[in-house]
């Protein structure tokens, strides 16, 4: 079987892209950042305090990815309060949402992960109502971590491009190198940050998504070559904070958006 390192047949092309890079003083244009979905825009300037769910807007995330959901969680609360937001603990939300559930039911099957948007959006009345009692919350900011494929195909850098970020494939296993007839056409498990902001009034101010990291790597130990879940997910602190940035322009602008300006 034959092996090329990627750090033997790209280490000189690598370089040379990331001198670019960092020469570079202006964003790169990536055609596949998500257009947001957006009220006017003036709407936002009314929203203070938030709070952010321990819930999925839509279906409940995989398992593997709800581990982490608490510490993106985590780092979108910094992210809030370094831009100007109040944040209110999620724990107020879980409250009233655990409440509310023992009053009109789980909305989420626990055998096929579908949403009954009739009670859930019962619930999420009564959590506002009680909410608007003893805060001052302004909105809502659902963060959902939804995973779909693409391929690493992007030229001889073996690169994926999703939801406005670049990403190269992740080895797992006991070998460094890739076989030279791994199929770069394959799909793999990818991974972005949705965010879905809404106001008091349960109107949607804001949706959009920002690319995380993938959650397959190729396996090593294969040798027609195969991707497997990685061992530990979304777990680049520097990826996640380029996702949090992209899900949230422009509601909080990011001068480095890679999305068309026109």
């Amino acid at each position: 079987m034959r092996l090329y390192t990627t750090a033997a047949r790209l280490g000189g092309a690598l370089l040379l892209a990331a001198g670019l890079w960092a020469c570079s003083g202006t964003p790169s244009y990536n055609p596949t950042t998500f257009q947001p979905e957006m009220d006017a825009p003036e709407s936002f300037k009314a929203v203070k305090t938030v709070i952010i769910p321990h819930v999925n807007l839509g279906p409940p995330s995989r398992n593997y990815l709800e581990d982490v959901a608490p510490r993106i969680d985590g780092m979108v609360t910094t992210y809030l309060k370094k831009n100007g937001y109040k944040v209110l603990p999620q724990r107020d939300f879980r409250q009233h949402w655990n409440t509310a559930v023992r009053a009109y039911g789980d909305p989420v099957d626990p055998t096929t992960g579908k949403v009954n948007m009739k009670s859930f959006v019962q619930i999420m009345n009564s959590v506002r109502d009680e909410l608007r009692k003893t805060t001052d919350l302004d909105a809502f900011v659902f963060t959902d971590i939804v995973e779909f494929e693409v391929p690493f195909n992007g030229g001889l850098k073996h690169l994926a491009r999703w939801d406005g970020v670049t990403r190269r494939p992740s080895l797992q296993g006991p070998g460094d190198g890739v076989s030279a007839d791994f199929d770069w056409n394959k799909n793999a498990a990818v991974a972005s940050l949705q965010v879905s902001i809404y106001d008091i009034d349960l109107k949607r101010l804001f949706a959009s998504r920002g690319g995380l990291d993938a959650t397959d790597a190729i396996d090593t130990r294969s040798a027609s070559g195969r991707y497997v879940r990685r061992r530990s997910v979304l777990e680049n602190e520097e990826y996640l904070t380029e996702g949090i940035k992209l899900a949230f322009h422009p509601f909080i602008r990011w001068e480095d958006w890679p999305g068309n300006p026109d």
